[in-house]
């Protein structure tokens, strides 16, 4: 670690330290009542239906909860519209002339939307998808960088009832072509390019090669974003600006159904295929609005920035749809944040006056090792809350954090959620919660979460799984096309033991508690790695290494990293004739980086003639990972001998 380090922290045991809600903070707070938690255990429906009465409906619910473990159904019988919520009310009341957007592009070039901007042009977009023969149910792709359009484009889809399916602007084409195809969509949303670290990234290039097979796309919309020369396919391709023109400026919105599907989003799973995970529109809403207000704790003078990419659950939930339905103002910025400096976060959150900054420990770790001298320069002192989002934060970056960016006045708010979960679950109330550094407190207010052993014996204090044993508004409902896959994965770990209620979801998440009852978040417990906050299951980069023709066999783990948290190491069985080297190891990282997108490239290839193996043909990835640790051997290549590799499989207890 670099400067960080004070006498201070190096004196104590940093887990140890506790940092209450400042008083001036605690006494302006959306909510200072410890009596919330009390009053949601005592009745948790009443609870989230106090939230869901704040939003418009068209038509109210008739039962609140409809529970046949593990198949949940929220506001039954409500219909609503998202878009609604989160554009027409604010924009026909006293919000319209309000920012809602504020945007920056990595060049620069800066945009602001009002409320009323926002509305016409989700209502002129959603008529030119109408045009274009997009219905309610049919399934949209997105493919974007981070710019207002996507977030227009989600919301549009959402108004005439169209299922959208945003695939990250960083991953490959065959990793787009692999999700439209799952999900069958109709039309495709994407740009020319977008902008990362000062070069184009092609985007349209890349959507032309997964578009080569994809029999369900009609028509591709394309946003002009850095003018480069692209491919036009005639009756196929149209460009943003075009359809628009023509586009009716009112867009009736569709009522939905509270059980209708929102999106569909994919996430690493441990088969290999990604899972398109289901999320509706009733209890979405509800709790991605409820978390927004009260995490974040949202007043309307806050400008509210959130680092994720609409890519990932986090710009689904965070970043549009829940400060959206509270009408706050978001910040989106395009590029990354060592561009042209390392102060460029610094820069934006001063020339804009951002008030809450959310990120991730991989960025805040980033940070830390660039030096604080980058954020000296710079007048944060708009900043009143700090958020943390992606993997557990480790308590050195949480103090760094705290500290450097938030002045030590700032609280910060540590959240565990997943994709699957659609919204935070784990996260201190800045109004209210004593924080401890590295730990995400306690469950949000009508959540119920527990640690429990694999006997499924509850932990009270201990490490164990994480796990959830009541229904919640924004789980999902399912993986698309799959159903059986969505009870085997998250529905099962604990079914087969007697006595043992059948309504427990399992995270996939180690956890251990306190004393004080604190949840400390350990990471993932399967095949599925976090790398930089993102999930990537061993099998998906195992499957994109074989497919290289040089390559036998490939096992991949996860490492510690610095910056990353978890970082791939690969190990790799050559085919026969095949010569290692630099060169070798390089084509892997790219033909990996191809298949899946740059997140998923592997931090280092190794090279073996054989992998450790139990009896019953199982990997023995703890090996591995002490091996990719440097904790066995230290120099990894003597694994060239396949007799080394015997020896160290039977000096390891078979598991």
């Amino acid at each position: 670690m670099t400067e960080a380090k004070s006498d201070i922290i190096s004196a104590l045991l940093l887990e140890e330290r506790q940092f209450p809600a400042p008083a001036g903070f605690q006494k302006q707070a959306v909510v200072r009542d410890p009596a919330v938690y009390q009053k949601a255990a005592e009745d948790p429906e009443a609870f989230w239906a106090s939230f869901a009465e704040e939003l418009s409906w068209f038509q109210k619910w008739s039962q609140i909860l409809d529970w046949k473990p593990p198949h949940a159904k929220w506001f039954v019988g409500g219909k609503i519209n998202a878009s609604v919520n989160c554009v027409d009310r604010w924009a026909k009341g006293a919000l319209g002339q309000k920012a809602a957007i504020i945007w920056e592009g990595e060049p620069g070039d800066q945009k602001v939307l009002t409320y009323e901007d926002l509305y016409q042009k989700v209502n002129q977009f959603a008529s030119a998808l109408k045009k274009l023969g997009v219905r309610k149910g049919d399934r949209v792709a997105i493919y974007l960088p981070l710019i207002p359009e996507a977030a227009i484009a989600m919301l549009a889809c959402a108004r005439i009832g169209a299922i959208h399916s945003v695939v990250f602007g960083g991953f490959s084409a065959e990793a787009l072509r692999d999700r439209i195809n799952d999900a069958a969509a109709k039309l495709l949303i994407t740009a020319d390019g977008g902008w990362r670290r000062g070069a184009q990234v092609p985007l349209k290039q890349f959507a032309d090669e997964a578009l080569t097979n994809t029999p369900s796309i009609q028509h591709v919309i394309v946003v002009k974003r850095t003018n480069r020369d692209v491919r036009i396919q005639a009756g196929r391709d149209h460009w943003w600006h075009d359809v628009l023109e023509g586009a009716e400026p009112h867009c009736d919105p569709e009522p939905m159904d509270a059980e209708d599907m929102l999106f569909t989003l994919y996430t690493s799973g441990t088969t290999g295929k990604p899972k398109g995970i289901i999320h509706t529109t009733g209890g979405y809403l509800v709790q991605t609005y409820a978390t927004s207000k009260w995490v974040f704790d949202l007043k309307p003078s806050d400008i509210y920035w959130c680092t994720a990419d609409v890519g990932w659950i986090t710009g689904h939930s965070y970043l549009v749809y829940g400060p959206l339905a509270n009408g706050a103002t978001i910040f989106m910025y395009e590029g990354s944040p060592d561009w042209p400096q390392k102060d460029r976060f610094w820069s934006l959150i001063e020339r804009y006056g951002i008030t809450i900054f959310y990120t991730a420990p991989t960025a805040i770790r980033a940070f830390m090792k660039w030096g604080s001298q980058w954020v000296d320069k710079h007048n944060l002192s708009s900043l009143r809350l700090l958020g943390s989002v992606g993997e557990p934060i480790n308590p050195e970056a949480w103090i760094w954090y705290h500290e450097k960016i938030g002045g030590g006045r700032c609280p910060i708010v540590d959240t565990w959620w997943q994709t699957e979960t659609g919204a935070i679950l784990i996260t201190p109330l800045p109004g209210l919660t004593t924080c401890k550094p590295g730990s995400a407190t306690k469950p949000f207010p009508g959540v119920e979460a527990k640690v429990l052993n694999e006997k499924g014996e509850e932990v009270k204090e201990g490490g164990g799984l994480l796990a959830l044993t009541k229904p919640w508004p924004s789980m999902l409902r399912g993986i698309y096309g799959d159903p059986k896959r969505y009870e085997e994965t998250y529905w099962s770990k604990w079914s087969h033991l007697k006595n043992m209620p059948q309504n427990v979801y399992f995270a996939g998440d180690g956890c251990k508690r306190d004393k004080e009852g604190y949840f400390w978040l350990l990471g993932r417990v399967d095949d599925v790695m976090n790398i930089s906050g993102h999930r990537i299951s061993t099998m998906e980069v195992e499957s994109a290494l074989v497919d290289h023709q040089g390559v036998a066999e490939s096992a991949v783990v996860s490492k510690k990293h610095e910056i990353k948290g978890e970082a791939i190491a690969a190990f790799v069985i050559l085919r026969e004739g095949v010569q290692k080297g630099e060169k070798m190891v390089q084509e892997l990282k790219d033909h990996v980086a191809k298949k899946i997108g740059a997140i998923a490239r592997p931090e280092d290839i190794i090279f073996t003639a054989d992998l450790p193996k139990t009896r019953s043909g199982k990997i023995m990835r703890r090996l591995l990972k002490d091996i990719a640790a440097g904790k066995v051997l230290g120099d990894t290549t003597t694994l060239a001998d396949s007799a080394i590799v015997q020896k160290l499989k039977e000096e390891y207890k078979e598991e």
